[in-house]
């Protein structure tokens, strides 16, 4: 960035020459006005609009690890690849605290006191459900406390941001090392494969804890694969580095795309729109609109922060999931998103499937399929949400928004199976001159209300999501809870009786 702004002041400190030179061909000295008009104009447009956003983002995304992860991961690839393990721990420990005191200087220490903690917990307590239990009781209320102390009605940048990270990879911990002492033999495939069989040490614990590319933001990862990390085994071709120097560029380079996208929108989409008194006096259709793009371009910061981190990665070789059936290296171990995925998707459950997946993994890992002995499948995925609420903060607006998704799930769900059920609508929906049009009403609907479930997640507090939704007269809650009593209904009427048999049996 700075290469080429410096570029761009030389081409203009040169270009009265060039103008001067141009001039003497005068078949071109109209054609060379227009161009410097049209140039000056430009530039100027972009440097007094655009730069201050960008050059106001830019310092959090290229002096934190979501950036210096990457010269870290060369260091690590080129210097320390099958080298002793405790030198790999001791280089992620001193990389992790580094960041952690460059961006949050002497409040580093509330993650070195989890970690020790955390160790003690398992060293003292070893593989029980005392050890689970009091794991997660500590972490989440430290965490919680940690959220309590620094509440702002804004979005900050301050040590609880990692630290919630770090909650979800020590609990983790816990629950693969409790799983570690059972017989494998009463241990699901996904159980067995995190196990953690052996007794980690502190220095290995606290290198699982600060590795740098996944301090920050996440993503998450388990045990086992960090100690094949650090003992070389993540890897294409055992014995030497992973070729993944270009599935790492690749991830990168998809970042910075979608961090021009955010950049750019953020001149003209923003989150304080949407309490100021000029949406407020817009039409309906207009303040509706504005929320189905906003919350599109919203998520696009999440999604350059994942991208990058992802990257790190892969290039490191924590991304290495084996090989697909054609034997070609799959590097998704560590993938937050499936973007092609999450840019066409007309579903909500598409994007929750294509969006923040690792820590969705986790959730449904530890947490929601922990609560199978409730009996109820609703009920569990209730409390995951509920979790993942709380996980994020105290604010009331994470609570409205995932009760939102939880709404929205159910009642997108008892759509589907209605048309596809009903032989009427079944027909209708296979037509293919009529798809394109469905399409596009999906899509619609489907920004439109996610944008909804957004508001009060992005604006925290109760006045300000409150504000937005009495504007459009709580549109979602009143479609949707509508639409979740009359459903049924609609279903007796058009769905005929061996439809229903066929789908209880």
């Amino acid at each position: 960035m700075i290469s080429s702004v410096h570029a761009s002041i030389v081409v203009c400190d040169e270009f009265p020459l060039l103008l001067s030179r141009a001039r003497e061909h005068t078949g071109l000295q109209s054609r060379v006005i227009k161009l410097q008009n049209a140039g000056i104009k430009a530039v100027v447009w972009f440097m007094t609009n655009t730069c201050p956003t960008l050059f106001a983002t830019l310092p959090f995304f290229f002096f934190t690890p979501l950036y210096s992860g990457y010269p870290f991961a060369l260091f690590q690839r080129y210097f320390l690849f099958q080298k002793e393990a405790y030198l790999i721990h001791l280089y992620n420990v001193f990389t992790g605290l580094s960041i952690a005191y460059f961006n949050f200087g002497m409040q580093f220490f509330h993650s070195l006191i989890c970690v020790l903690i955390q160790f003690l917990i398992l060293r003292l307590m070893g593989r029980t459900i005392t050890a689970v239990i009091t794991t997660f009781l500590f972490q989440m209320i430290y965490l919680m406390a940690g959220y309590y102390f620094t509440a702002t009605e804004n979005y900050d940048i301050k040590w609880t941001m990692p630290h919630c990270v770090l909650t979800l990879k020590l609990i983790g911990l816990a629950i693969d090392y409790y799983d570690g002492g059972k017989d494998p033999e009463f241990l699901t495939p996904e159980q067995r494969r995190f196990a953690v069989r052996g007794v980690p040490t502190l220095l290995e614990v606290s290198g699982f804890s600060y590795f740098y590319g996944a301090f920050m933001v996440g993503p998450q990862f388990s045990m086992t694969d960090y100690q094949k990390l650090a003992r070389g085994e993540m890897t294409d071709v055992p014995g030497q580095r992973p070729n993944s120097f270009v599935p790492a560029l690749k991830r990168l380079s998809l970042g910075l795309l979608f961090l021009v996208t955010y950049t750019l929108s953020s001149l003209y989409i923003s989150d304080e729109y949407l309490t100021s008194d000029d949406y407020m006096e817009k039409p309906f259709w207009f303040r509706c609109g504005y929320i189905l793009i906003w919350g599109k371009i919203i998520l696009y910061k999440y999604v350059t922060c994942w991208l990058v981190t992802e990257g790190v990665c892969i290039l490191v070789g924590l991304g290495y999931n084996g090989k697909d059936q054609n034997g070609k290296p799959l590097w998704n171990a560590c993938a937050n998103m499936k973007v092609w995925l999450y840019e066409t998707t007309p579903l909500f459950t598409g994007t929750i499937a294509s969006f923040n997946i690792n820590t969705n993994a986790w959730v449904a890992r530890y947490i929601f399929k922990r609560l199978k002995f409730l009996g109820n499948k609703l009920l569990s995925q209730a409390l995951a949400l509920f979790f993942l609420a709380i996980w994020h903060g105290l604010h009331s607006g994470y609570l409205v928004c995932f009760q939102m998704e939880l709404l929205i799930v159910i009642v997108e769900r008892q759509a589907m199976n209605l048309v596809r059920d009903s032989p009427p609508l079944s027909t209708l929906a296979s037509i293919t001159v009529l798809r394109p049009i469905f399409y596009v009403l999906q899509q619609t609907n489907h920004w439109m209300f996610m944008g909804y479930s957004l508001v009060p997640f992005c604006l925290f507090t109760w006045d300000k999501w409150m504000k937005v939704y009495r504007s459009i007269y709580f549109f979602g809650h009143v479609l949707f809870f509508t639409l979740l009593l009359v459903l049924p209904y609609i279903r007796r009427l058009i769905v005929p009786q061996k439809e229903k048999l066929k789908r209880a049996e």
